[in-house]
């Protein structure tokens, strides 16, 4: 089952997020498919690229995990 999840970047002590889809069972870090946005918790910006491409993935199946279904309902992004 795909997922669309955050995967871990940037250096030590300055967090950085990519928004990724990957499959639940693998390692986000490593093993996305595909960067759909990024997330920067020190300054609370959450951005997806391509929102289109993220509604076709939801159409197909894929689903959110929590905290990236929670960054999009805080930041009102229409899905």
């Amino acid at each position: 089952m795909l997922k669309i999840r955050l995967s871990r970047a940037g250096k030590k002590n300055m967090p950085f997020f990519r928004v990724v889809l990957t499959e639940h069972t693998a390692a986000a870090k490593h093993w996305y498919k595909e960067v759909l946005g990024f997330y920067n918790p020190l300054t609370k910006e959450f951005k997806i690229k391509d929102v289109e491409k993220v509604k076709e993935y939801l159409s197909k199946g894929v689903q959110f995990s929590p905290r990236v279904e929670k960054l999009v309902k805080i930041n009102n992004i229409s899905l």
